[in-house]
This record gives structure tokens, sequence and C-alpha cells, in this order.
């Protein structure tokens, strides 16, 4: 049976690809998608959303626009990554937005209130979204089944400051209700580093042509991005959507955390007790470990499927 996901998302190039894989596979079944500012604008984060879902054959997903900025800090988008408005690639963008009525932050909730706990919840951007669902209604951790996040770096060190990850950069009071109400599974630069596409994949996929073409452009990161060395991008949303398809991608080990939300140099980053010196209940689980090659394997099963899609077989 397939496994019902909720995703709160920013595309953005990578969520772009786990949406695909999460589209194109048969075991995840995308009950619907809310919308975050992030990678850029939550007006270009909600019609990303929806030029996937097109290109896909996919337009029966429903999706509900969610924050336009952080809780507290300013937005920063990251254009310059992820390409004008967002996303690469020539999409079949709507003429306007058709969202639900709902906000993402309630969206959340009418999905949690509906599948309860067959569903799992995915958000891998920026937080406000799940914050104020967890606001709301405190008890969402027991009500669904699971609760993804991708964001942070508890072991290891950042990518937009030496020691924060962007998505928890960039709210990180958002980031620090989730940590200390969600009992989430983190799914962070620990691992995602390291789940990167090869470059010889990517180029197989320029050859093939039609949606494969688009995903080639997602997967296709500037080379500042890129370590020197480095076999491919890394496509870190995609490790979530592959840890749901096939448990053995990821392992997890549980610690207390928190995020310091002092706007100092560490401003966004995780406080890991690894060493459990404040000898508090561990409250997150963190992912610690990824198999490169079962996570490859899964993300290519799933863009074939997205793609089969889009040519209607």
């Amino acid at each position: 049976m397939s496994r019902k996901v909720l995703f709160d998302t920013d595309p953005g190039c990578d969520d772009a690809v786990m949406l695909a894989v999460a589209l194109g596979h048969d075991d995840i079944d995308v009950v619907g998608l809310s919308t975050v500012c992030g990678n850029t604008t939550v007006e270009n984060t909600t019609r990303n959303t929806q030029a996937i879902l097109e290109l896909g054959g996919r337009d029966d997903v429903p999706v509900a626009r969610g924050c336009a900025r952080p809780l507290v800090d300013e937005l920063a988008t990251a254009e310059w990554v992820h390409g004008e408005g967002g996303i690469r690639g020539d999409l079949p963008y709507p003429d306007e937005a058709d969202v639900v009525e709902s906000h993402g932050a309630d969206f959340i909730l009418e999905q949690a209130y509906e599948h309860g706990t067959d569903l799992t919840i995915a958000a891998v951007g920026p937080l406000p979204n799940l914050a104020l669902a967890l606001a709301k209604e405190p008890d969402l951790p027991e009500i669904v089944g699971e609760i993804y996040v991708m964001g942070g770096a508890a072991l290891a060190g950042g990518n937009v400051t030496p020691v924060a990850e962007a998505n928890f950069h960039n709210d990180p009071a958002a980031a620090s209700r989730v940590v200390q109400d969600a009992h989430a599974k983190m799914v962070g630069l620990d691992v995602t580093d390291r789940a990167s596409i090869p470059f010889e994949d990517i180029e197989e996929y320029e050859e093939r042509g039609g949606a494969f073409d688009v995903v080639a452009e997602w997967l296709r990161y500037p080379t500042e991005t890129l370590d020197v060395g480095e076999e491919g991008p890394a496509i870190h949303d995609a490790a979530v959507v592959a840890d749901l398809i096939d448990p053995d991608v990821l392992d997890f080990e549980e610690y207390y955390c928190e995020i310091d939300t002092t706007g100092g140099p560490s401003h966004g980053s995780v406080i890991c007790d690894q060493h459990d010196i404040y000898g508090e209940e561990p409250n997150t689980h963190v992912a610690v470990d990824i198999d490169v090659e079962r996570y490859r394997e899964t993300v290519e099963a799933g863009l074939e499927g997205y793609a089969a899609g889009a040519s209607g077989d």
C-alpha cells in the first residue's frame, strides 16, 4: 500500500527533483502540497509547484499557499542557485495560481485530521508553515504517523554559514519550534551532502529529452555550489523521499537538539547534545548515515515514473 505524504515545499530545483520522484513512484501517494517562501518568494514557489505537477500529469494534487516570510527573520532567497523565479527548465506554468482556500498551515492540519496516523508530513523548506501548524495543534505529532524535516546540520558544518544550513538559517524561530515540538526525523547536511546524482546520469537525462531534459536542468547546479572533485550535485531534499520509499536509505540516531536563535555567528545552527551533556530526553531523530547507492536507485525509479506520466504512458 502506498504511503500518504503531504509535502511542505519551496521549489527550488532540489525540491522539484524530490517532488518528481514522489509523484512518479507507486509507493508514495502525494495527498497535497503546501508551499512556503525560501528558495524564492511564495508566489514563485506556488507557481513552480503547480508547473511541476502539470509537467508530470498530476494537476489533480491540491496545492495550498503558505507563509510569505519567515516568522522573525527577513527572507533570503537563492535564485542564484536555482534560477530566475527559483527554478530552471522549460515548465508549463499555469496562467494563474489555482490553490485551495486554506492557508498552508491550516491545510497541513486538515490533511492530518483527515488521514491521521496514515499520513507522513515531509517539510523540506523553511519551517514557518509547520511551526504555525504545531502552535495551533500541539498534538500534531501524535495525530500523524511521522514528521520529516529536511534541514539543519547536527554533526556537520553548514552551507550558508560555517555552522548553519540554509532552511534552518532562513527561519531559525520556526526551526526551533519544530525541533522542540515535532519529534521529527531531521534529514540534514550530515547525510544530504552525500546525496549526489552523478554527472553521467544527468548527461543521460539530457540525451533522452522530453521531461527528462527538464529534470536535467533541475540537476545542473552552478559550479560555484560544487566542491572540487565532486562526482555530481547533492540533491538534498530527495534524500527525504528516498527514505520514505526505502527505509534502508537512511540511518537515524536520537539526540536532544536545540536551534540557536540568538542572532550571533551561529544563528540558525543545530545544537546537538551528542554526548548527553544536558541530560535531556532526546527530541529528534537525526539522520547520521546514507546508503548512497540505494538513494540513487530510488531517485532513478521515481524519475522514470514521473517522465512516463509526463508523456502520458
